[in-house]
């Protein structure tokens, strides 16, 4: 009784160290940015706003596992996978514009250069790599899978690493007096935002577009269903996401002339394939039999009033 407990005990697990990780998050990014102006740290500023999309990413993080929670309903008959993904997309376009905003401000600084307290700077970085660091503990092991877990997993990383370049720079400020170190620091933190981004930005919207999952070929999907004893044939063939991680799959298979017990096991084989070797387990799949397949030209998807089905 007790393992049975144990293995249903993940689901809030995840939820509750996604809420906690995000209130120290947002009071960080506070702390931040109240330091970063006080000690005129552009570096630090950035990277409050580097913690600020990483609140970001925990939110819908937890959203989205909040979302995927929810049953399907009469109108959102597939449940609220997208709703995740269409978030982790939004999240990552803002990065985008607040890494613009970096960029420019650290030009203005290498032109201008400005006094600052590397002292704070170095206090608040180590402060801030104490927390990503263990946020990521917790993390690692739900960010098998989920895209937007493993996005809030990102972010936590490439805030270790920022905090990190901060502590040097103020090292580097403090015995060398050199200033500009903290506009770089910053254009490089712009950089680990852009790259986290756009990571993040392909994979929703390949998910947003119906594009096939990421690691599976249809060629090799069709190949391992004719290959399965009864199959003639597969067209029409479709394989999509509904959510980071729920893969559907509809196609047309041709088979023999096999009265409805054959056709049943031919089922079965073929949804047992596709669950073992590609992970897909939401099928439907339309069989067509030799002598009624004479025409194929109702399968494709019509693009505008299918047009393409008429004969001059």
């Amino acid at each position: 009784m007790h393992s049975h407990n144990h293995t249903h005990s993940h689901g809030p697990a995840t939820g509750s160290v996604l809420r906690w990780s995000l209130v120290a998050t947002s009071a960080f990014v506070l702390v931040e940015l109240f330091a970063g102006v006080r000690a005129h740290s552009l570096a630090l500023i950035s990277d409050a706003g580097h913690n600020f999309t990483d609140a970001l990413a925990l939110l819908l993080a937890w959203f989205g596992f909040y979302l995927q929670s929810k049953p399907a309903d009469e109108t959102k008959t597939y449940g609220y996978h997208r709703a995740s993904v269409l978030s982790a997309f939004l999240n990552a376009l803002t990065l985008v514009g607040l890494s613009a905003w970096i960029f420019y401000e650290s030009a203005l600084r290498l032109r201008h250069p400005a006094a600052v307290q590397e002292n704070v700077m170095m206090a608040v970085a180590a402060l801030g790599l104490v927390m990503n660091g263990s946020i990521m503990l917790a993390l690692r092991g739900a960010s098998q899978g989920d895209l937007n877990i493993r996005g809030a997993f990102v972010h936590m990383l490439g805030d270790a690493l920022g905090s990190i370049a901060i502590i040097a720079g103020a090292i580097t400020i403090r015995y060398t007096g050199w200033v500009e170190v903290d506009p770089v620091l910053s254009i490089l933190i712009g950089v680990l935002i852009v790259w986290t981004a756009w990571d993040i930005i392909q994979e929703s919207l390949n998910i947003l577009l119906e594009g096939l999952p990421k690691g599976i070929r249809l060629d090799h999907v069709a190949a391992a269903m004719r290959a399965t004893q009864g199959v003639l044939g597969v067209h029409d063939l479709h394989i999509w996401s509904l959510g980071s991680n729920t893969r559907a799959l509809s196609c047309h298979v041709l088979i023999e002339d096999v009265p409805p017990s054959s056709s049943d096991s031919i089922l079965r084989e073929l949804n047992g394939v596709l669950a073992e070797s590609f992970h897909i387990h939401h099928t439907t799949v339309q069989f067509e039999h030799v002598s009624c397949a004479i025409s194929e030209s109702g399968c494709a998807i019509p693009v505008e009033g299918g047009r393409q089905g008429l004969r001059p």
